[in-house]
């Protein structure tokens, strides 16, 4: 492995493989600097010399402007290096780009999973329970743990992959938009196709009633829904086992059948990210992105803030004028959500995120955009909406881990992949693959991770990417993920409006 990389040709920085000291002489392309000061792994030193507001550039894409003079091999940081982000842009149409990806196992893209009904794929065979309300979150739990005890057996044998409750705290005390946006969040979970049945569990004097939320499901869906008031049963314990029970013997019946990678739709996340996320994680996720749309399948990208200073890269793969239009206002959209609230638009990296290497919200989102490559943007989502259109697909949802991954499953993700550079226990409720960006996170925390990409840095890319299209085809095809195992299965809920 090299002691650094300079990512694109076009950069003024490159950044430490691992600690480097002062005075170490380092190539870079033709050139080499020597370090003045010690470089941390994960961060940046200047490979040519800035003056004050120059721009730094790297992945080809300016992460912001330099607060001081620069000179070749100074650390590059928040001492030296400042956001140049601005509010709501106008923004100009490029044009689509088309790529058919690097990833090319044209021999081995069959995997093994579920086709229901509506002719959509999963890549488990479960039932959820979701509360519609807070109040019976703890109800919802119980359920779930009895019923998996009940039908143990056939989990054992793998006829069902599990039986799972997702509590969440909402449902009440919401007005218009907020409730609007739970209602369709819980919505897009329960027409989920790795969900064979579906229990709603209500209260019965909730804002989010039954009623409303059964309507706000896809029709294609419903037939597999049932729910339950519980302020109308006499008991709900009794009332809710008979109903988990007949939809299990339904649900196991099902087969495996061969289906082609076109049937995939994989929702892309990063967090804890790190220095070497831009380098080995992400472009990982990008290039078998570019796989996927190519042959018809469905990556999507979210954390719409987290684009922020990148956008234009993004904007200009649009596939059409319509395609374009939504997408800049969904951008738009969230810098006025920021500035609204008084806030400005580069509020991020978080502390972990600057630890690790990076210093601006460009930064991040340079490095973050590289998750769907150069794939088309075919279709822009709306929270709690479905990703229906094969290419990539744009969500809106914030950043934050729990409340973007919720939202991707809901939008149909049947695998979620997350890269991360310091690590997170917490899976979703559809498999959550966990890609580390470094080896000292894939292996002090192997219990977490499923995929380690800094194997990119000592050899053939390709080598790594044919190791991860056939770890994600073993997944989708049943094989546990690490957070499936350590029963790591969580929902949140985009939480941003009044509570009364």
């Amino acid at each position: 492995m090299p002691d650094a990389m300079q990512v694109h040709a076009s950069d003024t920085v490159a950044v430490a493989l691992r600690g480097i000291d002062a005075g170490s002489g380092i190539a870079v392309g033709n050139s080499e600097v020597t370090l003045v000061c010690d470089i941390p792994e994960g961060h940046k030193f200047a490979i040519r010399p800035h003056s004050l507001n120059d721009r730094v550039v790297k992945y080809g894409l300016p992460i912001g402007r330099a607060s001081a003079a620069i000179e070749p091999g100074e650390h590059v940081h928040s001492h030296n290096l400042v956001t140049a982000l601005v509010g709501e842009q106008v923004y100009a149409a490029g044009g689509a780009s088309e790529h058919a990806g690097s990833i090319n196992r044209t021999d081995a893209m069959i995997w093994h999973g579920y086709r229901r009904a509506d002719g959509r794929a999963a890549t488990r065979n479960e039932i959820w329970i979701l509360p519609t309300v807070g109040c019976v979150a703890l109800t919802a739990e119980q359920i779930a743990r009895q019923a998996e005890q009940r039908h143990a057996a056939l989990i054992a044998a793998g006829r069902i992959d599990g039986i799972i409750a997702y509590p969440h705290p909402h449902g009440c005390s919401q007005l218009g938009d907020d409730l609007a946006g739970t209602r369709a969040l819980l919505a897009g979970l329960a027409a989920h196709p790795n969900a064979a049945g579906v229990l709603l569990l209500g209260l019965g004097c909730e804002s989010n009633q039954l009623e409303a939320l059964i309507e706000a499901i896809p029709p294609s869906a419903r037939n597999k829904v049932r729910s339950l008031s519980s302020q109308s049963a006499g008991d709900e314990l009794a009332d809710t086992a008979a109903i988990i029970d007949a939809m299990v013997a339904e649900a196991a019946m099902a087969e495996r059948e061969p289906l082609p990678l076109s049937a995939l739709v994989v929702g892309l996340k990063c967090g804890g990210s790190d220095g070497f996320s831009g380098l080995t994680a992400n472009p990982l996720l990008g290039r078998f992105s570019e796989m996927l749309a190519a042959a018809g399948g469905t990556p999507i990208l979210t954390e719409i803030p987290e684009i922020f200073g990148a956008e234009q890269a993004l904007l200009d793969r649009a596939c059409d004028a319509q395609t374009f239009k939504q997408a800049a206002a969904l951008v738009n959209r969230f810098k006025r959500y920021y500035l609204d609230q008084g806030l400005p638009v580069s509020e991020n990296p978080s502390p972990g995120n600057i630890a690790g290497g990076i210093t601006t919200l460009e930064e991040k989102s340079a490095g973050a955009v590289q998750k769907a490559g150069t794939a088309p943007l075919t279709s822009v989502v709306a929270y709690g909406g479905q990703a229906i259109r094969p290419g990539l697909a744009l969500l809106e949802a914030p950043g934050n881990d729990a409340v973007s991954s919720t939202a991707l499953t809901a939008a149909g993700a049947t695998l979620v992949l997350f890269t991360t550079g310091r690590g997170t226990p917490l899976g979703f409720p559809a498999p959550t693959v966990k890609i580390a960006s470094n080896r000292a996170l894939a292996t002090s925390k192997a219990h977490w991770i499923d995929f380690d990409a800094s194997a990119a840095l000592d050899g053939p890319v390709e080598q790594v990417d044919r190791d991860f299209l056939d770890t994600l085809l073993a997944i989708a095809s049943g094989q546990r993920t690490a957070a499936e195992r350590g029963g790591q299965r969580a929902i949140a809920i985009w939480k941003n409006g009044v509570t009364l």
